[in-house]
């Protein structure tokens, strides 16, 4: 822009150069305080212009100004429009403002209008505040009432106990209410760990836990919580401010305390008081206060709320043990007055019963008796067992017991004991022995000795015969025999002893007969005379009758010849020799045997030798024993029967042990045994017997397999080889465990699980079946509702149609997650997206003992992460099935 007024010249003085005109100066700044200062224009009104293109110059540089000070002026004196001006700019003003002073500015005007509105409707007050306080207040109002509830619950409990009386004496010697003292020690707490989490993102901002105590990854635990508040919320249609606030888990307990912008998360070991709500809330509502900005904007950053981990600290120092301070003279006295008398009377029956064991014990070290039973009740002593006729009498062992006789109930068995000392007993009464016998007890056998004649000795052996087994052998081997007959014997033996010692005389028989003596054999002529030999033996040579022969061969073949002469044997047995031994073989009678037995005893020194050994015995009770020994070996190599003991006594045999019902009948075995049925006596105990083919018959019984299943048995192994329903697989795995405690091999792994057709089908829909999410949710959109509505159906009729199988379903929903942020997170939302699904089929009406669930993070992607639909493929949950 380009001026025309003329630049201002200061007028100067002609007679001077260097001087200036004073008086062109004065009008000069008398014009320029004119045109700045309006007020002053007044002021200089008699004073004349300097120069009028001032006024031009006045009009350039501040003539705007000038006119917006004049447009001010006038808005400043109409009240009307200055409200509407400063109604414009006055929201923008107090945005821009500084918050304390504009608080400092406004809290005055503030306070006037609400009380003012207050005074004029208060209505209107209660109205807005209505939604607000009613909740807060009905919460507070609701743990005042469990609080009262908890206290009287507990006074209760312990008013009548033990505890109540010491803590009753507490609550007098302290001077607190009775109440107090049972809340201190009964409400035994401890906050283990807190957490802080964000309302919106459900994102951990702070955790701090105890000392020594333990805990899983915090961000896990904090997803969960935030799942199932958010699942509670939906499933419920709950409001944005109520949630779940406390939950139970044996002996822990999550407290949740709701705030603006986090919700606080306690865990409490033990019994908590009610009390406890309002001390977290106030640590929740300290740090909002302290940091209500830095919570509402939290983004997974907590670098800027350092210090709440401070506040959280002073939550898990929390807690209450039980006191046990002051001593408890009370209940002790008043313990000490049940336990004395109580301990005499446990004493007096303890000193009773350790009499009565001593009475027991000296019974069971008496020969002869078996206790078979003995105990104490109600002050009586009660006993029973087995008493042998010889043995001492129990009643007459309680002297010096100090057992009372009339409280002890016997009641003994007589039975035959085979103590050595009993059986000396019962032989003595039953053989009187003469004077020149005796008898004692040798190394558990009896044994007889001395003198006796030939028809007590009889009777001894068939005593000795009789003997029961298992008991001690009687010995009678060194009775002497003492009839007249036995004397003369023994004087005949002594003198053929005489002569068979006496060189070049070879006895080949003696024997005795009708009171007569025979001998013969060889005698060299240069021998002493066997008649000479008589003198001094006491043997009439009147009854000798000898032959001797000068010469006689010992050649095995020769004597041979003589035992067939002389023994006559019978055609079933054979006599041959055998390296110099003459040996008999067959069968024969005792009575051949017996003579030949004789004969081998008095072949001459020096020949060879008489084995009369594999002769069998072929008398009625030697074949009966040896059919029996059959039978019995036969017996005990049947499958399924153990032989526990047999014997044969008096011409009947008698056998005892264990028998499977599945095996072979022993009465029937005994056809073609020679043994008599009507001699025979058999007690058996049935059991179970372990081996396999008898394993299989039970488990065919029981099992009942189907047609395609068949059973084998491979080196004591029992293997099931074909196809079976899973219910029926299963009740044969339950039957390999049970059998496997016994130490026997049932192999199911051949085992095909047979499922039906349509099943098949409908499980390959079903697993074909995704559920999909949005990214950081863990509830499914609403486009995924049809989907849910539509799995819930098959699911039901798949395990309506597998228990017609008979089958049983189980479905496990699996959860996954993109790669998108921290691992753990992703785990747990993962899991939280399955948990949700599984809620979400089961208000749908899926039985829930039929779903299980887990979460597998980001390791089974369904696609890679780098592809175009990666991220949203992973974001799902998948179902499998499974029959069993």
């Amino acid at each position: 822009m380009t001026s025309t007024v003329d630049p201002i010249s200061l007028p100067q003085a002609a007679s001077n150069d260097t001087e200036i005109d004073r008086e062109a100066l004065a009008s000069l700044l008398v014009e320029i305080a004119r045109n700045v200062d309006p007020d002053y224009r007044a002021r200089f009104d008699g004073v004349p212009t300097a120069d009028p293109r001032m006024e031009t110059l006045r009009q350039l540089l501040v003539g705007r100004e000038i006119s917006e000070l004049s447009r001010v002026t006038h808005l400043l004196d109409e009240p009307e429009q200055l409200a509407s001006a400063v109604g414009g700019v006055l929201p923008s003003a107090a945005a821009r403002a500084p918050y304390a002073q504009l608080g400092e500015a406004l809290a005055p005007a503030v306070e006037r209008a609400v009380q003012r509105s207050i005074q004029k409707s208060p209505r209107t007050l209660t109205d807005i505040l209505y939604p607000v306080f009613l909740p807060a207040i009905r919460k507070s109002i609701g743990e005042k009432i469990d609080q009262t509830f908890q206290s009287l619950n507990e006074t209760l409990r312990h008013i009548f106990t033990w505890h109540g009386l010491k803590w009753r004496f507490e609550a007098w010697r302290t001077g607190a209410s009775f109440s107090e003292v049972v809340l201190k020690h009964s409400l035994v707490y401890r906050v283990e760990h807190v957490f802080l989490i964000n309302r919106n993102s459900g994102l951990l901002i702070a955790h701090v836990t105890a000392d020594n105590a333990t805990s899983e990854d915090p961000q896990l635990i904090s997803s969960m919580l935030s799942a199932i508040q958010d699942f509670v919320k939906d499933s419920f249609n709950e409001k944005e401010q109520s949630g779940l606030d406390t939950i139970r888990f044996g002996e822990l307990r999550l407290w949740s305390e709701v705030g603006p912008f986090a919700t606080l998360v306690a865990v409490i070991r033990g019994n908590p008081p009610e009390e406890l709500h309002e001390i977290i809330r106030d640590v929740l509502l300290r740090i909002h206060d302290e940091c209500s900005q830095a919570l509402e904007q939290f983004d997974g950053d907590s670098s800027q709320l350092a210090g709440v981990e401070t506040q959280l600290q002073t939550c898990v120092e929390l807690k209450q043990e039980d006191s046990n301070q002051g001593f408890p003279w009370l209940v002790v006295a008043a313990v000490l007055l049940v336990l004395i008398p109580a301990g005499g009377w446990f004493f007096l029956s303890w000193q009773s019963g350790q009499r009565w064991q001593a009475y027991v014990s000296r019974l069971s070290t008496q020969p002869g008796i078996i206790v078979a039973e003995q105990k104490m009740r109600d002050g009586q002593f009660y006993i029973a067992g087995l008493r042998d006729p010889l043995a001492a009498d129990p009643q007459s062992l309680l002297s010096g017991t100090q057992v009372d006789p009339a409280r002890v109930h016997s009641h003994w068995q007589f039975y035959q004991s085979l103590e050595p000392e009993f059986v000396l007993k019962r032989l003595t009464a039953s053989l009187a022995p003469l004077d020149s016998v005796r008898l004692s007890i040798v190394n558990d056998r009896i044994i007889a000795e001395g003198e006796a004649p030939d028809t007590w000795i009889d009777r001894a052996r068939a005593a000795a015969r009789q003997l029961s087994a298992g008991g001690p052998v009687f010995d009678i081997s060194k009775v002497r025999d003492v009839s007249p007959e036995a004397r003369a014997a023994e004087r005949w033996q002594a003198y053929v002893s005489r002569l068979s010692t006496q060189p070049g005389i070879i006895v080949a028989e003696q024997k005795m007969r009708d009171g007569q003596f025979y001998i013969a054999g060889l005698r060299d002529p240069l021998a002493a005379d066997p008649q000479s030999l008589l003198s001094g033996t006491q043997v009439d040579p009147a009854r000798v009758h000898s032959q001797w022969q000068f010469y006689q061969s010992l050649e095995p073949e020769f004597v041979l010849k003589r035992l067939t002469e002389s023994l006559t044997p019978p055609k079933s047995v054979r006599l041959s020799i055998v390296n110099d031994r003459i040996i008999a073989e067959g069968e024969a009678p005792d009575t051949w045997i017996d003579r030949a037995r004789a004969a081998a005893r008095q072949l001459s020194a020096g020949g060879p030798e008489f084995d009369i050994s594999k002769v069998r015995d072929v008398s009625p009770e030697a074949r009966a024993a040896e059919h029996w020994q059959h039978y019995v070996s036969r017996l005990e190599a049947q499958a399924g029967i153990i032989v526990a003991q047999q014997t044969a006594r008096g011409g009947h045999f008698y056998i005892s042990g264990l028998r499977d019902p599945q095996a072979a009948d022993p009465q029937a075995l005994l056809s073609g045994t020679g043994v008599d049925p009507a001699r025979v006596h058999s007690q058996w105990q049935f059991y179970q017997s372990l081996d396999p083919k008898f394993v299989v018959k039970r488990l065919m019984a029981s099992l009942a397999p189907p047609d395609s299943v068949r059973f084998s048995i491979i080196k004591d192994r029992i293997v099931l080889v074909g196809e079976a329903p899973a219910a029926w697989i299963d009740r044969a795995r339950v039957a390999a465990q049970q059998l496997a405690a016994d130490g026997l091999s049932l192999e199911i792994s051949e085992l095909r699980e047979l499922t039906p057709q349509e099943l098949t089908r409908l499980r390959e829909a079903i697993q074909a079946v995704d559920i999909f999410f949005d990214s950081g949710k863990a509830v499914p959109g609403p486009e995924q509702l049809p989907v849910l509505d539509k799995l819930a159906n098959q699911l039901k009729e798949l395990a309506k149609d597998a228990r017609k199988a008979g089958v049983t379903a189980q479905f496990m929903l699996t959860g996954h997650s993109d790669a998108v942020g921290r691992e753990t997170t992703n785990a747990s939302i993962s899991a939280a997206r399955a948990e949700t699904v599984r809620a979400l089929l089961k208000k749908r009406g899926v039985a829930p003992e039929s779903l299980l669930v887990r979460g597998a993070g980001t390791f089974e992607p369904a696609e890679t992460e780098n592809s175009r639909t990666g991220s949203s493929a992973n974001r799902r949950v998948s179902v499998t099935v499974n029959f069993h």
